[in-house]
């Protein structure tokens, strides 16, 4: 899931034109965790995958790159 997730976070967000910061308010976590999910290093939880998908209106397959 790493580079799939990283690859559409990135693009979701550039899509939706917020940077990290913003992001990251909206749920809830740290910048600098916003940026290890965007450079593959980490994945979110679950909740946070929950709550990623809900704010872009996508599926978490989609997410997870098990659909386009």
């Amino acid at each position: 899931m790493n580079n799939v997730f990283a690859e559409r976070l990135k693009m979701l967000r550039s899509e939706k034109g917020i940077g990290q910061i913003q992001l990251a308010k909206e749920l809830d976590v740290g910048k600098s965790v916003i940026s290890l999910w965007e450079r593959g290093e980490c994945e979110p939880t679950l909740s946070k995958l929950v709550a990623i998908s809900k704010y872009f209106g996508v599926s978490i397959d989609y997410l997870a790159g098990l659909e386009d």
